[in-house]
């Protein structure tokens, strides 16, 4: 684990957090969430779906496709690993860190994507893997295995406490060339995302987002004008004390 010597204070960019007594500290769970960007066109864009309107999270925002982590994501059948750099930042400051949680973390973000937009980032470069886990069953019709290989770990941010719900989410960064089949009629009014598209960076950081969402297109926004280098950091979003820090995991 290597950590810059710095810690910004950015809670500027944040509305002041009011701790809640109704709610006791509760230790955030696992989750993840894809950014999927489209470079074919010479400005880039990014896929947002906005929450259903009668969701009791984060109602009718924009986010990226995402979610907890569950059991089954240790165990699915896979094509390729994340590389070196995601897997060995992904066990950074995490309290068990393990090479099968870092996997569940990319393989969370592949199947929330899948559930919730229709998009499969998966391969069929190995050959089919025949009958998957219920939740994989998608891959499994399609004849493509998860493509870890696809992902990049790029931003980490954990939900303040004091709330009913507490996320530890990774972020991870996939390309549009990497979907391998598409679902139809999975965004919808009675879904999760009622509906979904493709926002340039400036179009997005204006839709309705949440304030850590408009912070981490800030992030995945300067990282592809960098070139998405594997020695990039990795931001990580935290709060202590009513305030929001941001550190790098280098």
């Amino acid at each position: 684990m290597s950590l810059t010597d710095s810690r910004a204070d950015v809670s500027p960019k944040f509305p002041r957090e009011r701790p809640d007594a109704v709610h006791p500290v509760i230790r955030p769970a696992d989750a993840a969430a894809l950014v999927l960007v489209d470079r074919s066109k010479r400005t880039p864009r990014v896929l947002l779906g906005r929450r259903n309107p009668s969701l009791r999270f984060m109602p009718g925002k924009f986010v990226f496709p995402g979610g907890r982590v569950d059991a089954g994501d240790r165990r699915v059948p896979v094509y390729g690993m994340l590389d070196t750099e995601s897997e060995r930042r992904l066990l950074a400051r995490v309290a068990r860190p393990s090479t099968s949680r870092a996997r569940a973390l990319a393989l969370a973000a592949i199947r929330e994507t899948c559930e919730e937009t229709g998009l499969l980032i998966g391969t069929g470069e190995a050959g089919t893997p025949g009958r998957l886990p219920e939740a994989w069953g998608a891959f499994g019709a399609a004849g493509l295995f998860p493509n870890l290989e696809a992902l990049t770990f790029v931003a980490r941010a954990v939900t303040p406490p004091r709330l009913a719900r507490r996320f530890d989410t990774r972020f991870f960064l996939a390309d549009v060339t990497h979907v391998g089949h598409r679902l139809d009629g999975v965004v919808g009014a009675e879904a999760e995302l009622v509906e979904a598209g493709w926002f340039t960076f400036a179009e997005a950081k204006r839709a309705e987002v949440p304030e850590i969402t408009r912070a981490i297109l800030d992030e995945v926004e300067a990282r592809l004008k960098g070139g998405n280098r594997p020695w990039q950091p990795v931001p990580f979003y935290f709060s202590r004390g009513g305030r929001v820090y941001r550190e790098a995991i280098a």
